[in-house]
């Protein structure tokens, strides 16, 4: 072949080589999981909503018009994180959690008008469109992650290992707490442990850390009396007065009257407005109503599969930083949703955290959204595709 000829060639082949994610199959499992869980989400949103909507003087389908709009961004946010190298999370990681911090502490500083205060507590930015603490979430497992891995064997030690990610993670507690959201405090130190647990850490640590952390967090939930109530509500239901266990024995009654089938779609009660936040903090109960034993039976396995699916990926993730990263994702995800499920069936003491892909709330669904876009990358492998096959689709089904 004439020098001409190939040069001619060239082009043609760079046109011809591409990069793209091949997702496997723990990945595709985790998106039927999560289409599944939001599809059903948005049925029972409107049967939790329509009715509290309508006494709102709103149209039926207000929540639920609202809710598209986070599915909508939320599927963007998903296919970016998806298409997106996780490894270069790394590198943000720090930025991440000073956005976090910054954005927590203009939640408690800003005026009302941008930092509005909703059923008692700052927890928003611009109205409800931004809510920094669900951020948080994101920031504490990549934050951790990078941080475990660059320490590397200085991990087992206690003051230049362990306390530095205490004295960051307890200045978001702090922040949160003073909204006050102590459940999602209290996430964030679950959520670090955990990741921190995977990457090798001491267990006589966490006793120490814990010995000096239980007094403050007594203090803080003495400061919030209503955690208190919550608190003596679960261990001594005879107890509290009854304005301070009325959501929880209207949720059981909910989940009670359900028996194994459910009242059946749309037929619930409870929606009448006895449970209060029935779409959000407790919509749970909605569905151990209308679709009863079954349903929430259904529910726990579709996060616990989420789970499994969520692990694997991370036992084959590509680098540590990643396995660490997955890890975190996942138990994000699904003890947010297990939690959520032992309140409203009086398993666990009464939190304010909502169910993933399920609960009305933008900046929670968006949130889960993209951490699961994650996971199906992390859960990826990236190919070189040359000839025909890059640029025919059909010709090597990937992502």
């Amino acid at each position: 072949m004439s020098t001409a000829a190939i040069a001619r060639e060239r082009p043609v082949a760079a046109t011809q080589l591409r990069e793209r994610w091949r997702m496997g199959a723990e990945a595709r499992g985790l998106i039927l999981v999560t289409a599944l869980l939001l599809t059903f989400g948005l049925a029972v949103l409107y049967s939790a909503s329509a009715i509290d909507a309508i006494q709102r003087n709103h149209d039926s389908w207000y929540y639920i018009v609202r809710q598209l709009t986070g599915v909508l961004v939320g599927s963007v946010a998903f296919a970016v994180a998806a298409k997106l190298d996780a490894e270069r999370w790394r590198a943000w990681a720090w930025p991440i959690m000073w956005i976090t911090i910054v954005s927590l502490f203009l939640c408690l500083v800003l005026p009302e008008s941008i930092a509005p205060r909703i059923n008692g507590s700052r927890r928003f930015l611009f109205g409800s469109s931004f809510q920094p603490s669900e951020f948080g979430k994101l920031g504490v497992v990549v934050w951790a992650s990078m941080l475990i891995v660059k320490k590397g064997d200085q991990l087992r030690r206690l003051t230049k290992g362990v306390l530095p990610f205490f004295v960051v993670i307890g200045v978001l507690d702090i922040l949160v707490a003073l909204e006050p959201d102590l459940s999602v405090a209290i996430m964030y130190t679950l959520v670090a442990g955990i990741v921190l647990f995977a990457g090798g850490v001491r267990i006589g640590h966490f006793v120490v850390l814990g010995v000096i952390g239980i007094p403050v967090l007594w203090h803080e939930m003495e400061r919030l009396q209503y955690v208190l109530l919550r608190l003596v509500t679960f261990l001594d239901p005879g107890s509290p007065p009854p304005s301070a266990k009325y959501q929880l024995w209207q949720s059981l009654i909910a989940v009670g009257s359900g028996g194994l089938f459910g009242r059946g779609f749309g037929e619930g009660r409870q929606q009448l407005g006895f449970v209060p936040f029935g779409y959000n903090d407790f919509i749970g109960s909605n569905i151990g109503e209308e679709w009863g034993f079954f349903g929430l039976a259904l529910l726990t396995l579709a996060f616990a599969v989420y789970a499994w699916l969520g692990l694997r990926i991370a036992r084959s993730a590509r680098s540590p930083f990643l396995q660490l990263v997955a890890i975190g994702l996942t138990v994000t995800v699904v003890t947010t949703a297990f939690l959520h499920i032992g309140v409203v069936v009086g398993l666990l003491p009464t939190t304010g955290l909502t169910l993933p892909f399920i609960s009305y709330g933008r900046s929670n669904l968006v949130l889960s959204l993209f951490m699961t876009g994650m996971l199906v990358n992390i859960g990826s492998t990236k190919e070189r595709v040359h000839g025909v096959a890059a640029t025919d689709p059909l010709a090597a089904p990937a992502w």
